[in-house]
């Protein structure tokens, strides 16, 4: 609990018993000065009652913040568990009260579907050919399940020879569904250590990251431990294939998901056509999250992309407005100064998590659906709030990079 606030519940203690002995002193009815103790009494018990709320909220929050970390230890479990147990002994009050540097109540208390429709693959009985797909992961139930494992069971049926085994490289978000659903995913370093465990000869690393980025560097940085391990190995591309050099350098797998993710986009609204959707005013911005990683270019050229398509309505934005052209800003005016009245808005990520649900379609102020509707040059600002993960010709990508290393190893 904050200092301040234990201040400022002594101080209002304080006062109440002041106010009671002021109202003895002044030679009242015995009556009035017994009614006035017990008004106090009762006064400080609430006070007291407020002092609890707030020490079991912020108990809470301290274990929450505890497990919002992206290291795991030996305590990782029992740290898990008691934040959850914790949280169940709050009353709906108290669990309003929780607040930490990263806890609050949507923590434990946010609906985001149903945790058992999910599978975490972390089963042992692996055989000797492994399909590791390795994710960021996310907290959102029913996107983990449509994406994430959207992703892993079409793997799975691709090559029923390969059992399919899931990582996530978000030890954050693994205690975040631990703690909160039961559900025990697996990091880099368990999901390697288990393939070891299980004598797995041949073993491909399918990641599911939209680009060459930081999370991938990382991924390779753990697989390189255990490279001897194996007898062979081979990483397959992530979904946007090769960066390339420049902007204007767009490649086939660019190309398979501008069309993949605009169609997808194109039907949700109700349009025959990106055309004729273009021919109503309507605009369709996605939203990526952006890197300051060299890998940032592939943005720009899915922009490119999309031009070369024909889709002059189309729009690549970025959270964290990297490259410059794709912050919020920026891609409100490309979309005003084209003449745009409508906007759909959708990510341009593999999974519909806690970016697409908050950044993109919350109702904070900084939200790209907040901010699009502030301009007030637009008459119609909608979200579709769906991954990349869960469209068919995306799974059909991913497939066919799995099929490329695979012909890696037996070449």
């Amino acid at each position: 609990m904050k200092k301040r606030n234990i201040r400022k519940t002594a101080a209002a203690l304080t006062a109440l018993a002041l106010c009671a002995g002021v109202l003895t002193g002044c030679g009242g009815a015995a009556s009035s000065t017994a009614s006035s103790v017990a008004a106090s009494s009762a006064a400080s018990s609430e006070a007291s009652g407020a002092d609890a709320d707030a020490l079991a909220a912020q108990n809470v929050a301290d274990l929450i913040d505890a497990i919002y970390v992206q290291q795991r230890t030996d305590d990782t479990d029992a740290q898990c568990e008691a934040a959850k147990a914790a949280w169940d002994a709050l009353t709906d009050a108290q669990k309003e009260l929780v607040e930490g540097e990263n806890a609050d109540p949507d923590y434990f208390g946010r609906d985001t579907g149903d945790a058992s429709k999910d599978d975490a693959r972390n089963a042992d009985e692996i055989g000797e050919n492994e399909l590791l797909v390795v994710s960021f992961g996310t907290s959102f139930n029913d996107s983990r399940a449509a994406d994430i494992k959207g992703i892993e069971d079409a793997l799975q049926a691709a090559y029923p020879d390969w059992s399919v085994r899931r990582a996530f490289t978000a030890q954050i978000i693994i205690n975040h569904v631990q703690a909160r659903d039961g559900e025990k995913i697996d990091n880099m370093q368990q999901a390697l250590d288990r393939a070891v465990a299980n004598g797995v000869k041949n073993l491909i690393v399918q990641p599911t990251h939209l680009m060459h980025g930081a999370e991938y560097d990382e991924m390779n940085e753990m697989l390189d431990q255990y490279r001897d391990k194996f007898e062979s190995v081979a990483v397959a591309e992530p979904l946007l294939g090769e960066v390339g050099a420049d902007a204007s350098v767009i490649n086939a797998d660019k190309e398979a998901v501008a069309k993949a993710v605009t169609a997808a986009a194109v039907k949700e609204a109700g349009y025959e056509s990106a055309a004729s959707a273009a021919a109503d005013k309507t605009a369709f911005v996605f939203m990526g999250h952006g890197t300051s990683h060299t890998a940032k270019v592939s943005y720009s050229q899915m922009q490119t992309t999309m031009q070369t398509l024909g889709y002059d309505n189309v729009f690549i934005g970025t959270v964290e407005g990297e490259p410059e052209e794709t912050s919020c800003e920026a891609v409100i005016e490309a979309v005003k100064a084209a003449g745009y009245t409508k906007v759909i808005l959708r990510p341009l990520m593999v999974v519909a998590g806690d970016h697409a649900n908050n950044d993109m379609a919350g109702e904070d102020a900084d939200s790209w659906l907040s901010q699009f509707t502030a301009a007030g040059c637009f008459e119609d600002v909608d979200c579709q709030i769906s991954g990349l993960g869960r469209i068919a010709d995306v799974q059909q990508l991913y497939i066919a990079h799995t099929k490329a290393a695979m012909d890696l190893l037996n070449g």
